[in-house]
């Protein structure tokens, strides 16, 4: 028997077939005006039920975060406070807050709300795809990570048998709490590697690899011990329990599978898939969790199988992630840790011995466990510490665990001080191993290195190779324009690396995709645009090659930089991010398009263009009239500001490329400051340099204007640049901050909103200033210790 804080006898829901209820046969009150005790009746406590749960686990997340913890700690701490650890032992409290009959609502939700999570984590996995093509290394990482903590669990269980409860020291408990060791679930880590920014990495993918082996594993063996322990008294049982199995299994892969695959086919492209499919889906996780619950598979099971029958991904998985994510991570799962956290008792562990001896049995399991990645790990040539981060990170534990412990509870392998100190042992792996992972494992990439890739410093004559990132059909416009200003020739060709940026949603494994390899479901929105672009344009001056990132917004950067470094890109060019720019222009844009960004700026290997696109920055002029009628031509009129630095100098070097187009007017002005006050030697040595080298260079050419301004401050600064804009021109480009003056932007420090673009950058962007041209801003590459 089982005691609650109160002292009460509490036991595993299964047994509890009569519940003695204290509420009125009214769910809810007339009033506390009327004489009533809201508390009293069962709607009422269920809201300050979860109300309370949810403030008390966010406080915890809240008080833990500086601590680098993941979110799972802190909502199983939260849990435990809540139980009779803590709070739970005032009898008051748990008279009041939690009795016996009102926690029984409780329950029922928080198990609910573990089947959605698993639903939803299934629908982001791709199960057969990533075992299929998972290679060698993940495989044997999978399998001598399972099979060395079994060994090691099984070796040390002989020798403290005698001190285990009799409960546990049997063949099945031992043998479910040693795989329970030895495999970590996918539903476990992909939380905490998302929050780690971990999932673009190259241990994140191969963690990732390596939990889909371990899951299928874990699945297999989970099924074959439930058939081998119903068949234990009668070997039908255990026939019964895998047919039933195989026809659940069998329903969800030939019938439902099939209507999803139907749903995404009568969606159309870019419109959301109807509400009414996914209600119906939603149900489905009901009843397969009723049916898995009803063969005895564990009522996770079901829920999880149907996710994985869910195409992942837009349409449908986008949609499902999308509507029902936040209400069962943010609102249902804290109900699920209160749930743990009522059977979580500590003050009930006074047998030493034979805590002792458990917690020994499940510490050599996660030393085996951390050794049976590393071995592997080593042997495929991975360095030692990112061997041990990965060790670590496959060692971590979660949700799939604590609703084990519940399974083994209701089968009472577990008793109350047993369940917690799993429970405890469960937190306490998480809580150390996570900041380990942080502090060993250097999350950015050296992107940055020595040898230079920017247009100032490019050879003459040698190809121009340009990333250029996309969000959607409208980017295509601006950046065709800017390539076709760009002055593309035989000579200089300019090698397109069209890059579509998507948000990684409804899926769990970043992709990356190259439309000219490989056939996918993806579709390049854009790829046609720019095909298009590619076949009027001489084929010897621009070439174009198409490809595709699904990532998280928090590490998209890595795959844009990767990849230019890989093409060796001497310019990056991004979308600006603002959803409207002055009543102009892009409308739209995800918030978390500014984080990547941001995030390129600081790591780029190359050279980083910022475009804000405020329409075509070309206009058609009418050169002759005859009687056949009017010939025409594409003009663009581009202004540089130029205010020193080695931004500014890659900048003008972009520009001097454009001026050699013959419809290209360029005006550049320079900003100096009155009587060389605050500049700085070097920076204005090589100005003057790169200057001088400019104006010899395009002297004789009539679409070419150099102006200087001379300022005494931020203000005239921008006073100068403001007395150009009358619309006369179509595009503006401009050096991001590196090297400026301070002089010359003395005074600025309120334009910050956006700090990718730099003080004079946010200020022509914003609708302050009132420019309808497009903008580019520019960063030259940062080298390595620079």
């Amino acid at each position: 028997m089982e005691k609650t804080s109160g002292g009460k006898p509490l036991e595993p829901l299964h047994d509890r077939y009569n519940i003695t209820c204290r509420w009125a046969n009214r769910p809810h009150p007339f009033g506390i005006f009327y004489g009533e005790n809201p508390l009293d009746y069962s709607f009422p406590l269920v809201l300050l039920q979860i109300s309370t749960v949810v403030l008390i686990t966010r406080a915890v997340r809240f008080l833990l975060k500086p601590l680098k913890q993941p979110r799972i700690v802190s909502e199983i701490i939260g849990g435990i406070i809540i139980g009779p650890s803590v709070l739970g032992r005032s009898e008051k409290f748990s008279g009041w807050l939690f009795p016996d009959e009102g926690v029984f609502v409780l329950r029922n939700v928080g198990v609910m709300a573990m089947m959605y999570f698993l639903f939803v984590s299934g629908v982001k996995m791709d199960l057969i795809n990533s075992v299929s093509k998972s290679g060698k290394k993940p495989l044997f990482i999978a399998i001598f990570g399972v099979l060395l903590p079994m060994g090691t669990v099984a070796s040390i269980a002989v020798f403290v048998w005698k001190f285990l409860d009799k409960d546990i020291a049997r063949i099945a408990p031992l043998t479910a709490i040693a795989l329970n060791l030895s495999i970590t679930a996918f539903p476990v880590l992909y939380p905490i590697l998302k929050e780690l920014n971990l999932l673009n990495s190259e241990i994140g993918r191969l963690a990732m690899s390596t939990l889909m082996i371990c899951d299928l594993i874990g699945y297999i063996v989970f099924v074959l011990s439930e058939a081998a322990r119903q068949g234990k008294t009668n070997h039908w049982k255990g026939l019964w329990f895998m047919i039933s199995v195989f026809v659940l299994l069998a329903f969800i892969v030939w019938v439902l599978r099939p209507l999803a695959l139907w749903v995404v086919r009568q969606t159309p492209e870019g419109k959301p898939v109807d509400q009414l499919y996914v209600t119906f889906i939603m149900l489905g996780v009901l009843v397969t969790g009723f049916i898995s619950d009803f063969i005895g598979v564990s009522i996770g099971n079901g829920p999880l199988w149907l996710g994985l029958a869910m195409p992942d991904g837009p349409p449908l998985g986008a949609a499902i992630v999308e509507r029902s994510e936040t209400v069962i991570n943010d609102l249902l799962m804290p109900l699920f840790f209160a749930y743990v956290g009522l059977y979580t008792d500590v003050f009930s562990m006074t047998d030493f011995s034979t805590m002792g001896s458990l917690f020994v049995i499940m510490l050599v399991g996660y030393i085996g466990r951390l050794f049976g990645t590393l071995l592997p790990s080593l042997y495929f040539d991975l360095p030692l510490r990112e061997g041990l981060v990965l060790s670590l990170v496959l060692s971590l534990r979660g949700q799939l665990e604590l609703l084990l412990f519940i399974h083994w509870m209701d089968y009472k392998f577990l008793k109350t001080s047993t369940f917690t100190v799993m429970v405890l042992s469960t937190v306490m792996v998480t809580a150390i191993g996570t900041p380990l992972v942080k502090i060993l494992y250097k999350q950015t990439r050296p992107y940055i290195n020595k040898k230079r890739r920017t247009i100032q410093h490019a050879q003459p004559g040698s190809e121009l190779p340009i990333v250029a990132c996309l969000h959607d059909k409208e980017s295509v416009a601006a950046l065709t324009n800017l390539v076709e200003a760009s002055n593309p020739t035989s000579y200089s060709p300019i090698v397109i690396y069209a890059l579509h940026l998507v948000e990684l949603v409804g899926r769990a494994t970043p992709m990356f995709i190259a439309h000219d390899q490989i056939s996918t479901g993806f579709k390049f929105k854009a790829s046609s645009a720019f095909r298009m672009f590619e076949h009027t344009s001489r084929p010897d001056h621009v070439k174009i090659n198409s490809f595709t990132t699904v990532s998280p917004y928090a590490t998209m950067y890595q795959d844009i930089c990767e990849f230019a470094l890989e093409k060796n890109a001497s310019l990056i060019v991004i979308p600006f991010h603002k959803e409207r720019l002055g009543g102009h222009g892009q409308i739209g844009l995800h918030r978390g398009v500014q984080q990547v960004s941001s995030n390129v700026v600081a790591h780029a290997p190359c050279s980083v263009g910022i475009l804000v696109d405020r329409g075509p920055f070309r206009r058609t002029v009418l050169l002759s009239r005859s009687v056949r009628g009017a010939s025409q031509q594409t003009q663009y009129h581009i202004a540089v500001l130029f205010l020193g630095g080695a931004d500014a100098r890659e900048a003008l070097a972009y520009a001097d490329r454009m001026a050699g187009n013959p419809n290209v007017n360029l005006t550049v002005v320079r900003f100096l400051s009155n009587n060389n006050e605050g500049d700085i030697a070097m920076e204005k040595k090589l100005d003057d340099g790169l200057v001088t080298w400019f104006w010899v260079k395009n002297e004789q050419n009539v679409r070419v204007v150099y102006k200087e301004v001379v300022v005494r401050n931020g203000a005239e600064t921008l006073a100068a640049i403001q007395a150009m804009n009358a619309n006369s021109y179509d595009l503006w480009i401009m050096g991001r901050q590196m090297g400026i003056n301070p002089v010359l932007v003395q005074g600025l420090s309120q334009w910050s909103d956006n700090l990718e673009m730099g003080v004079i950058g946010e200020y022509v962007t914003s609708s302050d200033f009132g420019c309808t041209a497009s903008i580019l801003v520019v960063q030259q590459q940062v080298l390595s210790g620079a």
